[in-house]
């Protein structure tokens, strides 16, 4: 692959390692040298190219026989929500949104510890710890912040926001697994179209679609969506426009 912007940063291949998707597959990723920290202008052209963040770390699937996991984001001023959708913002008008500054809140915490065991029971992410919490979701060099869902005082959703020169990616949400009518999840990309509207952005990033993963096959509800296949951009006008593999690919 050539780098995006290669003369500035160097990138690490890792070794085949098994799949945090799809468990019966190996993956290979690509990561961006951590000693060189991006800025917001790089880390803008290598969302561009289909990376994304996890704590300091910015990387993207680069498995030589899979195709799968497909860099996925919406043209906000494009995208009308459907009937399901327009149900949601309906059922949360009693929730408001609070922007809260990329730090340790012990709330927040709570509530991810919840969340992430209740979500994820038996996995790696079970029964975290407050260094894990904040590896995870925090950076020292993005342009990030804490979303919060809030019906009066009650926290019911934290959503993890990068802001981009040219949208929002949407690192992570994590909410109360105990609401599942709000349907907060969609709820909480609902509210990230709305506020990459409001900010005159383009896009909203939502990381990879992949069809396989029932965890991971929810974005394509989400219509005008734009998937990357190869260096291009393309956009699909229906939920049903399922990309194909790439040739020789499964």
């Amino acid at each position: 692959m050539k780098p995006p912007i290669g003369s500035q940063l160097g990138f690490f291949v890792t070794p085949p390692h098994k799949c945090g998707y799809l468990p019966d597959r190996e993956a290979v990723t690509i990561f961006v040298d951590p000693r060189r920290r991006p800025n917001v202008a790089t880390y803008t052209v290598l969302s561009q190219h289909g990376f994304r963040r996890s704590g300091d770390h910015v990387y993207r699937p680069q498995c030589p026989q899979c195709s799968a996991c497909i860099p996925a984001r919406i043209p906000v001023e494009d995208f009308s929500p459907n009937r399901a959708q327009r149900r949601t913002l309906r059922t949360n008008l009693d929730v408001s949104l609070v922007p809260k500054a990329p730090l340790y809140h012990e709330e927040h915490f709570k509530l991810y510890s919840r969340y992430v065991n209740a979500r994820h029971s038996g996995g790696s992410m079970e029964n975290p710890d407050r260094d894990s919490y904040l590896e995870f979701l925090t950076s020292v060099w993005a342009d990030s912040a804490f979303y919060e869902f809030r019906q009066g005082d009650r926290l019911l959703a934290v959503s993890v926001v990068d802001h981009l020169q040219d949208g929002l990616s949407a690192v992570y949400t994590f909410y109360d697994p105990d609401e599942q009518a709000r349907s907060l999840g969609r709820l909480a990309i609902l509210k990230q179209i709305e506020l990459a509207r409001a900010l005159q952005l383009q896009w909203l990033y939502l990381g990879y679609w992949i069809e396989d993963c029932r965890k991971m096959r929810y974005k394509r509800e989400y219509v005008p969506l734009e998937i990357l296949r190869g260096n291009h951009w393309q956009r699909l006008e229906t939920p049903d426009d399922a990309p194909a593999p790439l040739p020789g690919q499964t």
